[in-house]
């Protein structure tokens, strides 16, 4: 079993910056991928950023350019920064980690971008 938890998230200005950090517990791989979602109100969730185990990255094309994933297997961490925020960025942000028969996710944190 595998618990993730969400922080980092809140309220900031359009232009501002957050740092969302997502701590894994349980039985956990060096082989896991771990992702960033969001889900704004009426909408689908969608991947924002996403992490392998080797530290390949992809992003939305919504958000290239303004966020980063990294990751630290040590402290069994992912992490996305977020830079020129827009009210558009507004959404739950979820942790999730991938296996190839399962996944898991965070409970998620609120972002909030006003104009």
């Amino acid at each position: 079993q595998v618990q993730l938890v969400e922080s980092g998230g809140g309220l900031v200005q359009a232009g501002g910056s957050l740092r969302l950090s997502c701590a894994a517990s349980g039985m956990l791989f060096s082989s896991d991928a771990m992702g960033w979602y969001r889900q704004a109100p009426g909408k689908q969730r969608e991947l924002v950023a996403a992490i392998s185990s080797g530290g390949s990255t992809n992003y939305a094309d919504s958000v290239k350019g303004r966020f980063t994933i990294s990751r630290d297997n040590a402290k069994n961490s992912v992490y996305l920064q977020m830079n020129s925020l827009k009210p558009e960025d507004t959404a739950v942000y979820y942790c999730r980690l991938a296996r190839m028969y399962s996944e898991y996710w965070g409970q998620g944190t609120q972002v909030t971008v006003s104009s």
